[in-house]
């Protein structure tokens, strides 16, 4: 039999929610992108074959490839392109250029987390490309490097969850 938790504990519970919730904001509210893990983008240039490009997603493990004209970006082409434009409708071999999106949404490296979020929010992406000062394509903020940063604020809570939704460290230890 497990003991009863005070009105105190209960009350204690409710201030460490507030507590995580005000940090989770103001981290997310004042971090600049450059906070986050992002990896460097992989690149490929408008002729390269719908095929070579899933190749180089597929073997670098990456959701995007960048498409560039030499240090300019010029379009985005992710694993929904795949889906959508590519299975069924078009010859592998064609050149990424021809389902591209043109032109994608960007951040800036020292562009707030939140402005990042906004954008992929509005726009339905999953993946956006990140430029330095110049210009120049630096990374991609996706939203696994968002879901780990939140992570790394609270790794004990996240970490420590127990293996099946609705079981409680008493029902670990059978009380």
């Amino acid at each position: 039999m497990g003991i009863a938790a005070s009105e105190f504990d209960e009350a204690y519970e409710d201030v460490e929610v507030e507590e995580d919730a005000e940090k989770l904001c103001c981290a997310i509210m004042t971090q600049p992108i450059r906070s986050l893990e992002i990896r460097e983008p992989v690149c490929a240039s408008p002729e390269t074959a719908v095929r070579g490009v899933a190749e180089t997603m597929n073997n670098a493990r990456v959701g995007c490839v960048l498409v560039m004209e030499g240090e300019r970006l010029i379009g985005i082409f992710t694993e929904r392109d795949i889906l959508k434009k590519v299975v069924g409708q078009l010859d592998l071999d064609s050149p990424i250029k021809t389902i591209m999106t043109p032109s994608p949404e960007t951040v800036g490296i020292d562009d707030g987390i939140a402005y990042a979020l906004n954008k992929m929010h509005i726009g339905g992406y999953r993946h956006i490309p990140v430029l330095d000062g110049q210009g120049r394509p630096v990374g991609v903020v996706s939203m696994r490097d968002i879901v780990k940063f939140i992570v790394s604020l609270f790794p004990a809570a996240v970490l420590n969850v127990p293996p099946e939704p609705g079981l409680t460290a008493r029902g670990l230890h059978g009380g």
